[in-house]
């Protein structure tokens, strides 16, 4: 235990630059993430078909391919195409693509989970659709969803880890360098997951403290 307290450390700081960085990158693909979701579930909801045909048809294929390949196709063939992004920026993107799909079938199922009476009743008032989701719709629509919303959230924050492939030193890229250079791979990653678990628990309080507040707890 004693070795372990010495070395964590030594560790820690090399470590925590790469916790600003997986926060960076997670804030910056969330907030891109949640907009885009936000669009495509308009889109599923407009009742124009081709619209909801090709979003649909676009969600399903995102979410049918692997985060990493995303990255990939991202960071090493949209060059090719006049796309030339550094590795934080195609993180960042290709995590926001993934996500925005999940989170815009989140965001869809609380649009469609509002009671079509209330729609209805916004209509006969003469209400056009825009100011009947900003003000009947969403709002309701945004309450529903808080809990898968923050489940999004904590995987989106896991799943940053992934752009360590495309080499932005994040927290997990930190400790496969500092493990290779150290071979002290039981402390290094034993550090690693605990500094996740300071940020996903954290998060997930947060989130449950939020819940709570806009009434979507149970």
């Amino acid at each position: 235990m004693t070795d372990f307290i010495a070395s964590a450390g030594v560790y820690l700081p090399i470590l925590l630059k790469g916790v600003w960085l997986t926060i960076a990158v997670t804030l910056l693909s969330l907030g891109l993430a949640t907009l885009l979701g936000l669009i495509w579930a308009l889109f599923r909801t407009s009742g124009i078909r081709w619209l909801a045909l090709a979003t649909r048809i676009f969600v399903e294929f995102v979410r049918g391919v692997p985060i990493l390949v995303v990255l990939f196709y991202i960071y090493f063939v949209m060059p090719e195409f006049g796309l030339d992004l550094t590795a934080f920026q195609a993180g960042v993107v290709g995590l926001a693509l993934t996500y925005s799909c999940y989170i815009g079938e989140t965001f869809r199922a609380g649009i469609e989970a509002v009671d079509k009476g209330q729609v209805e009743a916004a209509k006969s008032i003469g209400m056009k659709t825009p100011m009947m989701m900003r003000r009947v719709v969403l709002p309701q629509a945004f309450r529903i969803v808080v809990p898968p919303y923050a489940n999004n959230m904590v995987m989106l924050l896991k799943d940053s880890s992934q752009v360590s492939v495309i080499s932005v030193a994040e927290l997990t890229m930190q400790g496969k360098m500092l493990a290779s250079s150290t071979f002290d791979n039981m402390t290094v990653f034993t550090l690693v997951a605990l500094l996740y678990l300071c940020l996903t628990i954290p998060l997930n309080f947060a989130m449950r403290r939020v819940e709570v507040a806009m009434g979507s707890a149970k």
